[in-house]
């Protein structure tokens, strides 16, 4: 009889080994998306870099807009993406993250408003009115799918702003910015920090008295739900990560300098190779 208990509870833990792993091997191939803007692209650069050290293999997915590339995250051809929830991409956080989970903070400081050279001789949203003429009747904008651009449209509204808010892109904004500042005509854009032409050129923010604009923002990883648990030492590697707002300018700063987002980037990994030791020390 007892032989026989013995075999059966044998048998059992076969079975459970075989229908139940502990343990099953961690994929090793992650999928990131990324919007291709600024302050993003650096964040994905590094983290790749980071990963790759670790052994896996990363695909990264770059999108133009949040609403596509929360939705490449939902329907799961991306697996995790840097965003913040709080306020730029609310809206999109909102409406799915009961099928996504946030892993860690990874930067923070993201500052978006209008911006006007320091010789333009207005400091707040409400003297923009008044001065109407001389700014061209028009706030120069950038992409149409941004944050930013949602923010500007509702200060437009709140101020009761006679200025037209002129859809674009980064690059014809940063060409009018510099073509006004080198003959010091008058300007106003949508800008955000970091960037490198917030360093670059000498710009003051327009004081925000009705409080439209958000105070400075934190990004974070976000993933599929279920990405944590399925790529645990991933997860435990990303939130490992933090990229300070100065070294993401400097990046750019570089980039806009002459070399690649690649060679940048590869260069800010080289020379934090002991902080990069330091995050990927954990227990595997």
């Amino acid at each position: 009889m007892k032989s026989t208990i013995t075999a059966a509870l044998g048998a059992i833990a076969i079975l459970g080994m075989v229908v139940i792993p502990g343990h099953a091997e961690e994929d090793k191939t992650i999928k990131i998306g990324t919007m291709s803007w600024e302050d993003l692209t650096p964040i994905t650069g590094i983290t790749k870099a980071v990963l790759e050290k670790a052994g896996y293999k990363v695909e990264v997915t770059p999108f133009s807009e949040w609403g596509i590339a929360y939705a490449a995250l939902v329907k799961g051809d991306t697996e995790v993406m840097a965003s913040q929830t709080d306020y730029v991409a609310q809206d999109y956080w909102n409406r799915n993250k009961s099928r996504l989970e946030k892993i860690s903070p990874v930067s923070h400081g993201l500052f978006q408003a209008i911006a006007v050279p320091k010789y333009v001789t207005i400091d707040t949203m409400e003297e923009l009115n008044a001065n109407a003429d001389k700014f061209g009747g028009k706030i120069v904008g950038i992409e149409p799918g941004s944050g930013l651009m949602k923010d500007a449209a509702n200060a437009v509204s709140e101020y009761g702003l006679n200025l037209q808010l002129v859809e674009g892109s980064t690059a014809a904004m940063t060409a009018a910015l510099q073509s006004a500042t080198e003959r010091k005509d008058w300007i106003a854009v949508t800008l955000w920090e970091p960037s490198w032409m917030a360093q670059k050129y000498d710009i003051k923010w327009l004081k925000d008295d009705k409080g439209v604009f958000p105070p400075p923002q934190s990004y974070y990883w976000i993933g599929k739900a279920g990405f944590s648990e399925s790529h645990p030492h991933a997860r435990e590697l990303m939130a490992s990560i933090y990229v300070p707002l100065a070294d993401i300018t400097a990046i750019n700063g570089e980039v806009k300098d002459g070399k690649t987002m690649d060679q940048a980037v590869a260069d800010w990994v080289s020379s934090h190779d002991d902080l990069i030791k330091r995050w990927t020390n954990i227990k595997k």
